[in-house]
């Protein structure tokens, strides 16, 4: 088989991703009533894709969606799709929505199937910047943001306010405490402690977050899973800004003021160890 510039699927289908056509009674559509995942493929490689498939099924069971599969099928799915696509290096998405019905809020009968979209596209390779500028921003979102939900307005929100100031991520603040970012988590370094807020419903449970706190038990990196400041956030060693698709961003402004930039040599050790476990 041809292989493709980049792929689509949803429920069996597979075209071009300006092809795929989906029903607009897919709930997505009108409720954003599904969940999500994105991942990196590296040599033709989805990387981590455990940990996307068991966060995939919990925030599924957190919303009360059905999956008609397991984990291991869907893997197999994703893997022979990442096949498809001409370049080894991708960006990986797919998400879950609660089926295709007439608009109700209520949840549609139990026969109604849920619905799997998926698309890969090239992607440009591993982006590790140092010269990322973050813009604080009040914390207004719902109380799961442990569920990887489609419902992302306030993040949507956030992430322009970023872009109209300059800057390439919102950093979300809570009762004066740092939860994430917009699109990230957001950790710190502080006299050679790595710090970031701990896992429960007011952040979402980053697989890059997890990499980066085994990769410091592997370093010797000490580690205090806490909340922190704005103003610890300021005045850090280091402000590590992770994702799927950017691992290990290196912030240097907060609210236009100067910040972080005093550890390298700690954050190249992680970055390191990242660039070794993707290339093995």
């Amino acid at each position: 088989m041809e292989k493709m510039k980049n792929l689509a699927y949803y429920n069996g289908k597979i075209t071009l991703i300006d092809d795929m056509m989906i029903p607009a009674n897919d709930r997505g559509f009108y409720f954003g009533d599904g969940i999500y995942e994105a991942a990196m493929v590296y040599n033709h490689k989805i990387f981590a894709l455990q940990d996307h498939l068991d966060r995939m099924f919990h925030s599924a069971e957190m919303v009360r969606i059905s999956l008609p599969y397991t984990k291991e099928e869907v893997g197999a799915l994703l893997s022979d799709l990442v096949l498809k696509v001409e370049s080894g290096c991708q960006f990986l998405y797919w998400q879950v929505t609660r089926g295709t019905a007439p608009r109700n809020h209520m949840f549609p009968s139990a026969e109604i199937s849920s619905n799997l979209y998926v698309y890969s596209k090239p992607w440009k390779g591993v982006e590790m910047s140092d010269e990322y500028r973050l813009l604080s921003v009040k914390d207004t979102r719902f109380l799961h943001c442990n569920i990887k939900t489609l419902n992302l307005l306030p993040n949507v929100m956030a992430a322009q306010a970023a872009k109209e100031a300059g800057c390439q991520e919102a950093v979300f603040v809570r009762d004066g405490l740092v939860t994430e970012g917009a699109h990230s988590n957001v950790s710190i370094i502080k006299d050679g402690v790595f710090i970031t807020h701990p896992l429960d419903n007011l952040i979402l449970p980053g697989t890059e977050r997890k990499h980066m706190l085994r990769y410091c038990g592997e370093l010797g990196i000490p580690v205090e899973e806490r909340a922190f400041t704005l103003e610890e956030l300021m005045d850090a060693d280091e402000i590590i800004v992770s994702s799927t698709s950017h691992p290990s961003m290196r912030a240097m402004e907060v609210d236009k003021k100067p910040a972080g930039m005093k550890n390298p040599e700690l954050v190249q050790k992680l970055r390191d160890r990242y660039l070794e476990e993707i290339n093995q």
